[in-house]
């Protein structure tokens, strides 16, 4: 079972980081790996665009997934890291270190065993999971319960050589220095992508009166990243998107200066990026640092899921009325919570229970000989972000779009 205890505290160096090594102590960890895992080369990407953030790749040519994974940070070394991590994780997720069963939910589920089938994941296309039917299971842990759960293996799997009854994604797929840390990571991106939906599914009135000055947040990371964005030309719109889960996220959109009041704009020409985080400072640094993030997937063309289309596809009206906002300078209190490891992610698992969520799933995913962590993080309740999916929306975004 995944338990709480952390093994060491989270890095006091760095304020903005929940990691309890630095980048560079990761990275020294993790390189004599990275031929293993496929990884040949890593590539800095920042000077491709203007405005100067911090953006690495790292490539890995016979991957099973992508080939390109990106990493993006305050700092070259974070987003170096960052950029092997992604790598790492993806790596891991196609080949798994990770015990099965072969047997039915009936069968497991009268031998006292608790399975979920996850059904909110099956693949477009694909029938739900049969209580007769046998398939391979692995055995997750439930964070709030506490209780052993056997989910599908082949919803964690993300190796697209491969047929599957389940859609393939990288949500909820999370890498750390230890397991914990790839629990918090993991929950959080949860959260975001399921705030993410419900915004927008939201109405316009609510949509677009989120929108807040990022100056309002008093941070000075966040106040250099909006200089930045100001000084190379552009225009950022951030929105506090957070849910009735309570942990703050944010959405943010980059794009040119006139992209409101001209026509013609393109879908590449804005960039959006989501954060989640316990702390309001660091979800909107995470959601402007992915915006321009996204911007050098664009620019470098380097991604192998960004296909030519893409860049002759119209800009969505929702989108440009997104940048017609009128930003609010309204304090966004930050949580009485401590900054360790283990604090910020009890008081995570917490605010999903709070809100009704019964049941949050880690399956460790990655050899407990590896200096690093990998594990995927299914919350059922929660929603997903657009993908190939039989189910689009689960009762929450159904529940919203009622009330919208």
């Amino acid at each position: 079972m995944i338990g709480f205890a952390v093994g060491s505290p989270a890095d006091t160096r760095n304020a903005y980081s929940d990691r309890v090594l630095s980048p560079e102590e990761t990275f020294d960890r993790v390189r004599p790996l990275l031929s293993r895992f496929g990884v040949t080369r890593i590539a800095r990407h920042t000077g491709l665009d203007r405005i100067g953030l911090p953006v690495w790749c790292a490539y890995t040519p016979n991957a099973r997934s992508i080939a390109v994974a990106q990493g993006k940070g305050l700092t070259d070394p974070e987003a170096k890291v960052s950029a092997v991590m992604e790598a790492l994780e993806r790596a891991v997720a196609c080949e798994p270190a990770v015990g099965t069963m072969v047997a039915t939910a009936r069968t497991l589920r009268a031998s006292g065993r608790t399975v979920e089938l996850l059904p909110c994941l099956i693949a477009a296309g694909q029938q739900d999971i049969g209580p007769d039917e046998e398939l391979a299971w692995a055995l997750g842990s439930d964070l709030i319960s506490g209780r052993e759960i056997l989910v599908p293996l082949a919803a964690a799997l993300l190796d697209r050589t491969l047929h599957s009854r389940f859609w393939m994604s990288s949500d909820g797929l999370a890498s750390g220095n230890v397991v914990e840390e790839a629990i918090l990571h993991g929950l959080l991106e949860r959260i975001e992508r399921d705030a993410h939906v419900l915004w927008g599914i939201s109405g316009r009135e609510h949509r677009y009166g989120c929108c807040v000055a990022p100056e309002s947040l008093g941070d000075a990371a966040l106040n250099g990243l909006v200089e930045r964005i100001g000084a190379a030309g552009l225009d950022l719109r951030l929105f506090e998107i957070t849910s009735d889960i309570g942990i703050p996220c944010f959405l943010a959109l980059l794009g040119p200066p006139d992209i409101a009041t001209r026509g013609g704009g393109r879908f590449v020409e804005v960039t959006s990026g989501c954060g989640a985080h316990v702390f309001p400072a660091r979800a909107a640094i995470r959601a402007v640092t992915e915006a321009a993030q996204s911007r050098l997937t664009f620019i470098s063309g380097a991604r192998d899921d960004v296909f030519p289309e893409t860049f002759n596809r119209p800009l969505p009206e929702l989108t440009r009325q997104a940048f017609l906002a009128e930003p609010s300078r309204r304090a966004i209190a930050s949580p009485q919570v401590g900054g360790s490891l283990e604090a910020l992610l009890r008081h995570t698992v917490d605010h999903l229970t709070s809100a009704g969520v019964q049941s949050a799933i880690a399956l460790r995913l990655s050899a407990n000989a590896l200096p690093f962590s990998v594990v995927k993080i299914f919350v059922p309740k929660l929603e997903n972000p657009d993908g190939d999916r039989a189910r689009r929306f689960g009762p929450r975004a159904l529940s919203k779009a009622l009330a919208s």
